[in-house]
């Protein structure tokens, strides 16, 4: 297959993925005392966390990778796949659109559950980047099953929904100190999920 350039902008999903789990890993080298056990993945990026700036410097290509690869493949697939599948991978690129303007727009002020406005707002973002995450993957599960062609997308959608509802359920039933164990599921299923998408672009998708 000979590959356009917009087959190879696919692979800005897995690039947006590295840069995610590079700021997840190493930012807390930047953030004294913080338990990666216990403690949220946003905590790192709190706007008063010592490890915002390694933060901020090890994701910069998370967001804007994410995005362009997500929304390349919503112009690819405009004639392709079939209209379930459409509609999920365009819900899901809605996803990361409102992660990435949300949170930008409303960091937490400091880690934990802090009161204000603007801490509220970021509960509220990402009940709505769940929300659309848990609709687009399943929505994308079931056009995968009804064509044959794509049950291996639908899979890998599955697999994403698991480990998202895992992290779901997990930060509800697990003790405190155990917090950010089943967060991280949550986290890394939409990105990696992302990264699957950006492959499925670059392979072609028919």
């Amino acid at each position: 297959m000979k590959r356009s350039l917009i087959n190879w902008l696919g692979l800005l999903g897995v690039v947006g993925l590295i840069s995610y789990a590079l700021a997840v890993i190493f930012s807390p080298l930047a953030y004294p005392g913080y338990d990666w056990m216990a403690q949220a993945v946003s905590d790192l990026s709190a706007e008063n966390a010592p490890s915002r700036r390694l933060w901020s410097q090890l994701s910069a290509l998370y967001d804007t990778c994410g995005i362009v690869s997500v929304t390349v493949i919503c112009i690819y697939i405009k004639e392709k796949l079939n209209k379930k599948l459409r509609l999920g991978i365009y819900l899901f690129a809605l996803m990361n659109w409102v992660s990435a303007v949300g949170y930008k727009m409303f960091p937490l002020t400091e880690a934990g559950s802090p009161n204000g406005l603007q801490n509220i707002m970021h509960l509220v973002v990402t009940g709505l980047v769940v929300l659309l995450s848990i609709i687009s993957l399943v929505v994308i599960i079931i056009g995968g099953i009804c064509d044959k062609i794509y049950v291996s997308l639908a899979i890998w959608a599955g697999v994403a929904l698991f480990f998202m509802m895992a992290g779901a359920i997990g930060t509800n039933i697990v003790p405190a100190e155990y917090f950010g164990i089943p967060e991280r599921f949550s986290v890394f299923a939409a990105t990696g999920f992302n990264a699957v998408l950006g492959v499925c672009l670059f392979k072609g998708i028919e």
